[in-house]
């Protein structure tokens, strides 16, 4: 089992927060994991994207050119990465900020308002956690209990305050 996952989006979005709580969820499985993260210099604004990869194998490189799966939080994201994710692979796009639809019809396609959704919630910061639970749900890579147990370990002891937000923001993506 590998699952290669590209998460991409603006810099302040969390993407590579998710990219990373999804490589601790992997190592809490005993799995192999590389995690990539990449922003452009702008930091906040700018572009962020964050390559995973988990496995029963080895991981040889941690460079993913053939994506299974793509989260997309942004317009130009899609547009960068929605032709490399294999066929058969599944596309996660937030629905709330990317207007048009995927062009592929031979990959499994997840629009989600992300976005809207936190908003509606009152957590506009976490339309990332929302998008992750749509991932983990469709992808079936973790359960629940290792997502939450990820989750728990990786939100710091000064932001505490903040974990029962970050569950209920990944359990709303994880049952839309």
């Amino acid at each position: 089992m590998t699952f290669e996952t590209i998460f991409a989006g603006f810099g302040g979005q969390g993407i590579l927060f998710a990219g990373k709580v999804v490589a601790y969820a992997g190592m809490i499985q005993g799995k192999n994991v590389s995690h990539l993260p990449s922003y452009g210099p702008e930091m906040r604004g700018g572009t962020a994207n964050c390559s995973v990869i988990v496995s029963d194998e080895d991981v040889a490189s941690p460079i993913i050119t053939e994506p299974t799966a793509l989260v997309v939080m942004n317009g130009p994201s899609l547009d960068k990465f929605e032709n490399a994710v294999v066929k058969g692979g599944k596309i996660f796009i937030d629905s709330t900020l990317i207007s048009r639809e995927c062009k592929r019809d031979d990959v499994d396609v997840y629009t989600i308002p992300a976005t809207q959704m936190a908003v509606d919630m009152g957590i506009a910061k976490l339309a990332n956690m929302i998008i992750l639970g749509k991932l983990v749900k469709e992808t079936e890579m973790f359960t629940w209990d290792e997502l939450k147990t990820a989750i728990t370990k990786l939100v710091p002891a000064s932001k505490a305050a903040m974990l029962e937000t970050n569950i209920k923001a990944l359990e709303a993506g994880y049952n839309y």
